[in-house]
């Protein structure tokens, strides 16, 4: 049995719609962006949303249309891709990072207003592996501080705060569609907000500082350029897979969780680890990214053998993330690395284990997991 850590699903359905872009004249500027921005918005409820070239491209669009630069100061947190921050640091400002809590891996809250000094602009969360944020005690702290609120949506389509879905409880939600996520346009990205005149700034600082569409130019070729914008937009043929993508995205949550919740209880009770929760059903709804397992300290030195294993019978695994930020060379280099801050980051870095839930597999598959991991991992423990 192979099992892949992530495999994008790609049916007839989006090569069809690939084809019918392909065999067009129009391959950017077209219909196909706007309807799969509609379809996004739909999904989450939200008033508006913007299609960007990458997640990435997304944040940095946003803290360069918020007017960013050196000086600045944006709370991140310490467990999270390396974008999280690379977003902020390319407009010139300052990426100050707080760390995690170990239970779930999300930014530790009480920690937030501890890292917020005269020049923080902006506070950036993440939810972590697709589990929400606490959002309303994050909200306040923003609300208190006036600091425009960025949620790092990558892994957190189909994850819900009372009921709101992530990236709405702030002012602007990013979302990544690259191949292994829940849903992919092969690289693509999504932001969602509720301004409206927030949202008219993006999608004229997304494609160059335009003045107006190809729809909108009385003479072709002819527009003028009132703002200093990037090349972030999405193409027609990324858009046109996201809009099938979107049609199976229930399908694809629903699968996740079901094969969260066996893979869960398949290694209940599995000596050396402990699963790191993931919450449906209440305030908070995950959506499910992977399964990771949090190793108990003294095995956390085996877990390159225990992954080597994994390879071995052909189940494959991640690591989210390699390293808190702060600790990668970059970082650590041009801020320095006090090791004291960052305890919970380090531990789930260096001590988790991801597995793979997504709709590629199945219930079978679950099981074959978690009887492999209880095996070897009862090979390690003394």
């Amino acid at each position: 049995m192979e099992i892949p850590f992530g495999r994008p699903i790609i049916g007839p359905e989006e090569k069809t719609a690939v084809m019918k872009v392909l065999e067009s004249p129009i391959l950017v500027h077209g219909p196909l962006a706007t309807q799969f921005e509609d379809d996004f918005a739909a999904f989450t409820k939200s008033p508006h949303a913007v299609s960007v070239s990458s997640c990435t491209a997304g944040m940095h669009l946003i803290y360069f249309t918020l007017g960013l630069g050196a000086g600045d100061e944006v709370v991140v947190p310490a467990m999270t891709h390396v974008a999280t921050a690379h977003a902020v640091e390319l407009t010139g400002a300052k990426a100050v990072f707080v760390d995690a809590k170990l239970d779930n891996g999300n930014i530790d809250i009480s920690k937030i207003e501890a890292a917020i000094t005269p020049r923080t602009k902006a506070l950036a969360i993440v939810h972590y592996l697709g589990v929400p944020v606490d959002m309303p005690a994050v909200v306040a702290i923003a609300r208190k501080y006036k600091l425009f609120l960025v949620e790092d949506c990558a892994l957190a389509p189909g994850a819900w705060v009372d009921g709101v879905h992530a990236g709405l409880h702030g002012d602007a939600g990013v979302f990544s569609f690259y191949p292994v996520k829940h849903l992919t346009t092969a690289e693509g990205g999504m932001i969602i907000l509720k301004d409206r005149d927030f949202a008219k700034k993006l999608k004229l600082l997304k494609a160059f500082g335009v003045d107006r569409t190809h729809g909108e130019r009385k003479v072709p070729g002819v527009y003028d350029t009132v703002a200093l914008g990037f090349n972030y937009r999405m193409s027609e043929i990324h858009a046109a897979i996201g809009i099938e993508q979107m049609k199976k995205l229930p399908g694809f949550l629903a699968t996740r969780k079901a094969n969260f919740e066996a893979l869960e209880q398949g290694l209940a009770g599995v000596r050396g680890l402990r699963v790191l929760p993931q919450p449906t059903g209440g305030r908070l709804e995950s959506c499910h990214y992977c399964l990771s397992v949090l190793l108990d300290e003294p095995l956390t030195a085996n877990r390159p053998e225990i992954m080597a294993a994994l390879s071995a019978r052909n189940i494959g695994s991640s690591v989210y993330y390699p390293q808190p930020v702060p600790r990668m060379t970059y970082y650590r280099e041009k801020y320095g690395y006090d090791a004291a801050l960052y305890l919970n980051a380090a531990r789930i870095s260096d001590g988790t284990i991801a597995l793979p839930v997504g709709p590629h597999l199945g219930i079978e598959h679950m099981n074959h997991i978690a009887s492999n991991l209880r095996d070897i991992v009862n090979g390690v423990v003394k």
